[in-house]
């Protein structure tokens, strides 16, 4: 026959002899030996300091002592209850928090698509969301204070310590113009073609923009306006004042009045796209890092590589 184990706290095996009033009916009902019941209540005993029970020839019965306990023996017992409820709705998804991460144009299509199945599936789960450059994310996940985020690191950087990157896929980039453009109507555009055009870029530093990889493989483009916001980006496109890059995740949205076209297969910049975990995710993180890699599959097939 078993005996008490972490299933069964001291409480619960004193609210169990309390009920029952015999140590062997206690037993009988918990499916221990009354040997293991016994030393359970003596280790209690001793815990507080006090005889619980009056031993009975036939039985036993709560002492005072006992019965000042059995309120609070009842409220750990509840708050046990729920406490198991809580951790068994974490282990099968029907309760919990998710904490994401996302930089802004993985925002646009990619999580909230991932986010909606997630909700479907598991509507138990909270799920929160914060935007913001890749490197904050990183550092949050690192700190415990994310379980999950997508990120763009820069590239040959190594993961923080205590992050787990997993790659979901290279998003290649599109060139935004006003529709007015010359080049707006063309199935694709060589970077060189735009070398003269004023280059909307999210950075001073171009190692530091989309442009990241077109310039470390030789293209010098002309930048005049720096704009951090998509949507001053895009207005300054639909403007006329310049050119600038698109990434692929977020072309859906970008306004009519601007042209996206693609960049010739020789020169279009691609930025790797991960979502960073701790070293051991939730089961939450694990869930949703499943349909992040269903949903990038999904734009891959559908062009975005």
């Amino acid at each position: 026959m078993p005996t008490p184990h972490g299933s069964q706290s001291l409480y619960e095996v004193f609210l169990a002899v309390a009920r029952a009033g015999s140590f062997t009916a206690a037993a009988r009902d918990l499916g221990y030996t009354q040997s293991a019941v016994s030393r359970q209540i003596q280790a209690l005993e001793d815990e507080t300091g006090a005889a619980l029970f009056e031993r009975l020839p036939r039985g036993v019965r709560l002492s005072e002592a006992g019965r000042v306990l059995l309120p609070h023996a009842e409220a750990v017992r509840d708050r046990l209850s729920l406490a198991r409820a809580e951790l068994e709705a974490l282990r099968t998804l029907d309760g919990g928090l998710l904490r994401l991460g996302a930089f802004a144009s993985a925002g646009a299509s990619l999580v909230p698509r991932a986010q909606a199945v997630f909700r479907e599936r598991h509507p138990g789960v909270v799920v929160t969301r914060v935007e913001g450059p890749s490197v904050k994310h990183l550092r949050l996940v690192a700190a415990g204070e994310e379980d999950l985020a997508v990120v763009s690191p820069a590239a040959g950087a190594p993961a923080p310590e205590g992050v787990t990157l997993h790659h979901l896929l290279d998003e290649p980039m599109l060139v935004a113009l006003e529709r007015g453009h010359p080049a707006a109507e063309r199935r694709d555009v060589r970077l060189a073609d735009l070398a003269d055009e004023e280059w909307i870029v999210g950075d001073e530093r171009l190692e530091d923009t989309l442009l990241r990889p077109a310039v470390a493989a030789g293209f010098r483009p002309r930048t005049g306006l720096v704009a951090h916001d998509w949507i001053a980006k895009l207005g300054a496109v639909a403007a006329g004042l310049g050119v600038t890059l698109v990434p692929a995740l977020a072309a859906a949205s970008v306004r009519p009045d601007v042209a996206l076209v693609t960049i010739h297969p020789d020169d279009v910049p691609y930025r790797r796209v991960h979502a960073a975990t701790p070293p051991a995710p939730t089961v939450a993180a694990t869930a949703f890092l499943g349909l992040l890699r269903e949903t990038a599959r999904s734009s891959v097939e559908r062009g975005v590589r």
